[in-house]
This record gives C-alpha cells, sequence and structure tokens, in this order.
C-alpha cells in the first residue's frame, strides 16, 4: 500500500510539472512568430531634411542593438547626409545637440540609397515583386511566421506621404501592400510606426488582420522638429522620434515592456503634437504583445533528445604561426556614451566666434566716427 500511495504521489507531481512547463512553453511561444525583419525607411532629400536621416539611423540603431541582424534589416535613405558637403564632421550623423551619440555608426548597411528609394522600390520590396536579379540584401525574404517592423518619417500631409520632394505614396496604396502581404503570408504580425505631419491619416485605410499601427500626430496637427543645433542650422531629430529612442534604450533582449507602454511615449506636453496607434486590427491584446517582439529578435532553438556529454576534453587546433612582420595590428572603435547618459546633459561649450556681419557692422561704425570727427578730407590716411 506504501508503495501505491509513493507511485500516486510520483504521478500527481509529474503531472503537475508537465502542466508548468506546457504553460511556460505556451507563454514562450505566444507571439506564435520564429523571425523579426525591419524596413526603415527615410523619404527627404536636402540638406534641411538632416532630422529624417538621423531619425531612421537612431531606429536602425536601436532593433540592431537588440538583436536584428543586417540580413534581416532593409535600410532605405533618400539622402546621405554622412558625405554632405555641408557636413562639418563628415562621415558621422548625430541625433543629439550633445555631438555624442553618431547614430551612423561603423557598420551601417543601406540598402536602398538616394534615387534608389522610391515609392514603387518600397511597394515592391513589401510585396516580394523584385527582379530576379535583386540581391538578397535588398529584399524581405519574410513569411508567415515572421513579425516586422516598417519605420517611415519623411513629409506628409493628410492620407500622403512624399518620397524624394517628388512623388507621393497614398494611405490606400498603402493598405493595399499590406494587403498583398497578408494574402501572400508574407508576415505573422506587424507593426507600422509612422513620422510626419498628419501621420493618423496614413493609417486610416488599413483593413488587413494582425496589424498594429502608431502615429506621431493626429490628422491636422503637425509633427514638430527637435534638438535645433545652431552650427550646422538645422534641427537634429523629430520630437516623436526623438523620445521614442530615448524610450528604446531602456529596453533589453528579456525586457518585459509591452506595446501599452509604447503607446505612452511621447504624450502632447512632450511631443506637441498629439500620437495616435490603431489596434482593431491586432488579433492580440496589446498589452500581451511585448516591445521585444517587433524592435528584438528570436533565435533559433534546435531541441535533442539525444544526450551531448560537456565534459569531454576541447580537441586542440592546430595554429599556424606566422613571422611577425605578417601580423596585423587589430583596431576596434571607441565605445559610445548610451543615451541615457547624455541625453539630458548640457551642450558643450564651443568657443565663442563673431556671428555674422559683426565685423563689417565693426568697419562701418568706425567710419561713420571718423567722418563725424574728421569730415572727407582726411579719407585718404585711412588707406
Amino acid at each position: 500500500m506504501k508503495i501505491l500511495g509513493f507511485l500516486s504521489l510520483l504521478a500527481t507531481y509529474l503531472s503537475a510539472n508537465s502542466v508548468n512547463i506546457e504553460e511556460n512553453a505556451g507563454e514562450f511561444f505566444s507571439s506564435g512568430h520564429t523571425n523579426n525583419w525591419a524596413v526603415l525607411v527615410c523619404t527627404s532629400r536636402f540638406w534641411f531634411n538632416y532630422r529624417h536621416v538621423a531619425n531612421t539611423l537612431s531606429v536602425y540603431r536601436s532593433v540592431k542593438r537588440l538583436g536584428i541582424p543586417d540580413s534581416h534589416i532593409v535600410l532605405m535613405l533618400a539622402d546621405d547626409m554622412a558625405c554632405n558637403h555641408r557636413n562639418p564632421k563628415p562621415a558621422t550623423v548625430f541625433s543629439h545637440k550633445n555631438m555624442e551619440l553618431n547614430v551612423y555608426g561603423d557598420d551601417v548597411e543601406v540598402d536602398y540609397r538616394g534615387y534608389e528609394v522610391t515609392v514603387e522600390n518600397f511597394l515592391r520590396v513589401l510585396t516580394g515583386r523584385l527582379p530576379p536579379s535583386t540581391p538578397r540584401s535588398k529584399r524581405l525574404l519574410s513569411d508567415d511566421r515572421s513579425n516586422i517592423l516598417i519605420y517611415l518619417t519623411g513629409h506628409g500631409g493628410n492620407g500622403f506621404l512624399k518620397f524624394q520632394d517628388s512623388e507621393e505614396i497614398s494611405n490606400v496604396e498603402l493598405a493595399d501592400a499590406f494587403e498583398q502581404m497578408w494574402q501572400k503570408r508574407r508576415y505573422n504580425e506587424l507593426l507600422f510606426i509612422i513620422d510626419t505631419c498628419q501621420g493618423a491619416s496614413m493609417y486610416e485605410r488599413f483593413y488587413s488582420p494582425n496589424l498594429m499601427a502608431l502615429a506621431s500626430s493626429q490628422v491636422g496637427e503637425d509633427s514638430l522638429s527637435h534638438q535645433p543645433d545652431l552650427a550646422i542650422g538645422v534641427h537634429l531629430m523629430d520630437r516623436y522620434t526623438f523620445y521614442l529612442l530615448e524610450f528604446l534604450e531602456d529596453i533589453h533582449p528579456s525586457s518585459k515592456s509591452n506595446m501599452n507602454d509604447l503607446f505612452k511615449v511621447c504624450p502632447k506636453s512632450q511631443c506637441v503634437s498629439t500620437p495616435g496607434h490603431r489596434t482593431d486590427l491586432f488579433l492580440r491584446d496589446p498589452g500581451s504583445a511585448l516591445i521585444t517582439d517587433f524592435f528584438g529578435s528570436v533565435r533559433k532553438v534546435e531541441i535533442t533528445m539525444e544526450t551531448i556529454n560537456l565534459t569531454d576534453p576541447i580537441e586542440q587546433v592546430e595554429q599556424n604561426f606566422v613571422n611577425e612582420d605578417q601580423k596585423r595590428e587589430t583596431y576596434s572603435y571607441v565605445d559610445q556614451l548610451p543615451v541615457s547618459e547624455i541625453i539630458h546633459q548640457k551642450p558643450k561649450q564651443k568657443d565663442w566666434h563673431p556671428p555674422d556681419g559683426f565685423i563689417l557692422g565693426l568697419w562701418t561704425l568706425i567710419l561713420l566716427v571718423f567722418f563725424k570727427t574728421y569730415g572727407m578730407k582726411h579719407l585718404k590716411h585711412i588707406f
């Protein structure tokens, strides 16, 4: 009888453990996706749109830090601000006026640049209708288990977003592209973020399932810029993306922050405009969708029933010794300060120099005083 009682207790314990394991596994796979992709697009050209490039590169830096590799990121920049002749610090793009955080970095991989950033190419990337000669780096190779982040920034209006200041994409065209993606099983869940004037108008026509959208401003509102820099004469970022970046700096791959936390980013007191979001097409509760479901990356895990011996000695790999002359010294970039440390710092004190026109005005004042004192006949003594 004692043996039967022990066996019954053991069976109860094992069944309880199996239930816990199933619950944990269900929580782990609750999002239903196995891979992450990001499509990040800056649609503006010209130097005065510096902030739109900085917006896109800031999001690019954040998703890479959270685990999405370059092979799963399609980066589209309509202009190359890092190499612009007006840039006082070539090969850099800064998102803060302290000039501490170079979001261009040392390993940026731009897939579409300059005049390649068009409405046609953007829609072809989303729908997969690309020529056979298109390299893998310019393709969105997603499937029905992919979570996709799509970020757009530029100049827009009620129901449209401008590309290159020469063409537009409408909210209807964008909605139809997302429907094609759903019909072709190109995504599991999709997060759409847009930072532009009247951004909420771009997601009004969406009708595809499993889609969530955020915008920096409502219809009739402007999306305002932030971080003016007098040295280069332009703003460095837009307000919404600036506070989005500040929020993402506190996110790490194991964070439990969910989409409801993201909806609180940049309230009207900070953005001046009114950010909006749409969740009625999303099949899950936004509170159950983690930030890392879209901004992070999942890793493939293979489950095996075989026993692996980890105590076996590791085989030594033969090293090929080379001459000292053939050895090359390796170099690495200095780590940048995290945004959380520099975002509230005061701007660095810069060397004072007279404003434009100061020297000319000073000479004019000297000449006026001279004429009033000595008259025109003594003008020859000046030269």
